[in-house]
Order: structure tokens, then C-alpha cells, then sequence
């Protein structure tokens, strides 16, 4: 715990962690808010799926292409034009009265503009802190990164059953915009600038841990977008259960996240961290009520973000700085997909099959997430001992006063 304390001491460290969060936020609310926003509309969870696929396609096209033109135009004027692109299309479905292929329309634009907020931030991380604490702060990142996705649509699912599916999506509009403007804001964006990468577009998904990260990034955020969609088609939209027991995985995965932050980074890290979140999702497929539910996800919320935190160590430790936006760029990518495809998955089986299909769609992502790891294990780098920097690149990064 002083690893953590130290690192909030370190100048701008809770500052920028806190507003990257809040930016981020609407993550973890845009995938269930939109499930039962749409789902409201068209009274069923298919139509919902293929609004999330849409808004999935547009962050598969844009999360790198983003994040690559930070490097080139600058983080804060990509950031601004990204987040008020975004806040327009999100409003429209929230407000317009459209028929089903009006809102995928719309859910593609918003998915196309998603700010890039994750690959800048984890871009800046390695200037602000020393080698020795940046696994900390990768692991720090994470737990906080588990509020967003499993904290985030606590959020989304009170308000949309409370007060309306509207206003669970205008909530987060704010989120977007409130926290955008705040981490653009930020003076370490203007001390830190990502210097233009010299190798072809896509190249940097070569580096076999970048890949790795990727594609198992997808898997358990997949997961854990099935779990949401089960918990709310188990409990229903009249009830709070859902948003409670959504709270307890939120904070297991955080308490996980930090317990983890400190352990070293070996060959297997992310095959065991994976595997403790398939025996939690599994355990959830024979769960029936509100305290089954809540002990099993509690299993599986204690290795998320630790994984996450294995995924961002390595990516780290894998490329060079140049790449570093447009590598967290398609890791970001992989998880945004993973959420919509993992609740779009959900919403047909649990249509097919009742609220068991969410958690069923959700062991079998995770059963895939432990299974990668393990087979391409050649690729996950031995942290050991080493350092978690990016690699130097081979001219001066240019560091300008804010």
C-alpha cells in the first residue's frame, strides 16, 4: 500500500488518474445504457445488439487511426474534436425518434469518435513516475479502470431504471464532456509530446505482446459485458439488485487490483489472472439469486483488473515510445469491442434462453481469455526483474513547459 501512497504523492499522478477517469467513464455506462435504452424502444435485446455492433465498428476503425494522430496533430486537438463529434452523436440517440437503422447509424458515428483518452494517458504515464513505480501505476490504472467498466454501469443501470434510458445516456454525456475537458486540461498535456512514429500504420500489432494483449483484452471485457447484461436480465428493470450486485464485483476487482499491483509479472501472469475469472464467470452459469450471484462474481472480479494491469505492463514493456499511442490505441480497440460484442452476444442468448444465456456468453469468453494466454505463452514477455519503460526511441522526445 506505501507503493500506492507514493505514487499519489508523485506530482500530477492523482490529478491525471482521476480526470482520465472521469473521462473515461462513459466506457463502462455506453454498452448498458444503450442495451436498455434500445431494448426500451424495440422491446428486444437483438435490436439492442445491433446498435452496440454498429457503435463496435466504429471504434474498431477509429481507436488506432486516433490515437496515431496524436502523434501527429498534437493529443489536445484530436481530443476536442473526437469528444464534441461524439457528445453530438450520442444526444441523437438519446433524443431522436429514429427506426432501428438510424440508431446504428448514429452508434457507428459515436463509436467512430470516441475520444482517444486511454492511449494518451498510458502514453504519458512513463514521463511522470520513475521505472520502479511504473508497474504500480499500470496496476493502480487498472483498479481505477475496473471502476469504469464495472462501476460505470452501476451507474447507467440506476439512473436509466430510476429516472429514464434517456437520462442514463445524457449522464453520460457529461461524463464525456466534464471529464474531457478537464484531462485536456491537464498540464502533463502539455508538458509530453508523442512523437510521429516512423513505421507503417498497423506494424505494432507485429510485436507478438501487443497482439496478445489485444485480443485477450477483448475476451475479458467481453466477459464481463455478458455478466452485466445477465445480471440485469436476472433481476430485472424494475429492481436495484442488479446495480448492487454489479457494486460488489466492482469492488472485488478493485480490492484484486491492488493486492496483485505489486506481485512480479512472470511468463503465466496473465494465463492464472485469466483463470480465476473463468472459474468465477463458470460458478455464475449455476448461480439462482442474489447472493449466489454476488459470491461467484466476487471470484471473478479479483483477477480483472489485475489482468488489465499484466496487459498494460507489457504492452509497456514492448514497443517503443512513439508506438506506445497507437499500441494502447488497439488494445483500447480490442476492449471497447469486446464490451459491445459481449453484450450483443448476451442479448441474443438471453432472448433465446432466459438471463442463464448472459452468464453462459460469459464463461465462454472467459474459457477463451484463460485459454490465449496459455497457448501463445512464448508470447507474454518475463517482467522479472525488468524494467516496465517503453523502448527509448533513437532521437530526443521533445518535453515542452505547459
Amino acid at each position: 500500500m506505501n507503493a500506492y501512497l507514493n505514487l499519489l504523492r508523485t506530482r500530477g499522478v492523482a490529478r491525471i488518474i482521476t480526470a482520465q477517469l472521469v473521462a473515461r467513464f462513459p466506457s463502462g455506462m455506453l454498452s448498458l445504457g444503450f442495451l436498455i435504452h434500445i431494448e426500451h424502444i424495440f422491446h428486444s435485446y437483438g435490436a439492442a445488439g445491433l446498435v452496440l455492433a454498429a457503435t463496435s465498428v466504429g471504434q474498431a476503425i477509429a481507436g488506432p487511426v486516433t490515437s496515431r494522430w496524436m502523434g501527429r496533430w498534437g493529443m489536445r486537438p484530436v481530443l476536442i474534436l473526437t469528444t464534441a463529434v461524439c457528445a453530438v452523436a450520442l444526444c441523437v440517440i438519446a433524443l431522436a425518434p429514429m427506426p432501428l437503422w438510424g440508431f446504428m447509424a448514429a452508434g457507428l458515428v459515436a463509436g467512430l469518435s470516441y475520444p482517444p483518452v486511454q492511449p494518451a494517458v498510458r502514453t504519458i504515464y512513463p514521463k511522470m513516475v520513475n521505472s520502479r513505480q511504473l508497474t504500480p501505476l499500470f496496476s493502480l490504472d487498472a483498479s481505477a479502470q475496473e471502476i469504469i467498466w464495472i462501476a460505470g454501469p452501476v451507474v447507467v443501470t440506476f439512473v436509466a431504471i430510476q429516472v429514464s434510458t434517456v437520462a442514463g445516456i445524457f449522464l453520460s454525456v457529461f461524463f464525456l464532456v466534464a471529464g474531457g475537458a478537464w484531462f485536456i486540461s491537464s498540464p502533463e498535456l502539455g508538458r509530453v509530446r508523442i512523437p510521429r512514429s516512423k513505421r507503417r500504420f498497423g506494424v505494432v500489432l507485429r510485436r507478438p505482446p501487443v497482439l496478445l494483449a489485444t485480443v485477450t483484452g477483448f475476451l475479458l471485457v467481453g466477459s464481463c459485458a455478458a455478466v452485466e447484461a445477465g445480471v440485469v436480465a436476472t433481476f430485472g428493470e424494475g429492481g436495484a439488485e442488479a446495480g448492487l450486485v454489479l457494486g460488489i464485483w466492482a469492488i472485488a476487482s478493485f480490492t484484486g487490483g491492488l493486492a496483485f499491483g505489486n506481485v512480479p509479472i512472470g511468463p503465466w501472469a496473465l494465463a492464472r489472472r485469466m483463470l480465476i475469472v473463468f472459474v468465477g464467470s463458470t460458478l455464475a452459469v449455476f448461480a439462482f439469486e442474489f447472493w449466489s450471484i454476488s459470491a461467484t462474481l466476487v471470484i471473478a472480479g479479483l483477477g480483472i483488473a489485475p489482468a488489465l494491469a499484466v496487459m498494460f505492463s507489457i504492452v509497456s514493456a514492448s514497443v517503443k515510445f512513439s508506438d506506445t499511442a497507437e499500441a494502447y490505441g488497439w488494445v483500447g480497440t480490442g476492449q471497447l469491442i469486446g464490451a459491445a460484442i459481449g453484450s450483443a452476444v448476451a442479448g441474443f442468448l438471453i432472448d433465446d434462453h432466459g438471463p442463464d444465456g448472459g452468464f453462459v456468453a460469459a464463461a465462454a469468453f472467459a474459457l477463451i481469455g484463460f485459454l490465449v494466454p496459455v497457448v501463445f505463452r512464448r508470447a507474454h514477455p518475463d517482467l522479472r526483474g525488468r524494467d516496465a519503460s517503453p523502448i527509448p526511441d533513437t532521437e530526443p522526445v521533445p518535453i515542452t513547459p505547459s
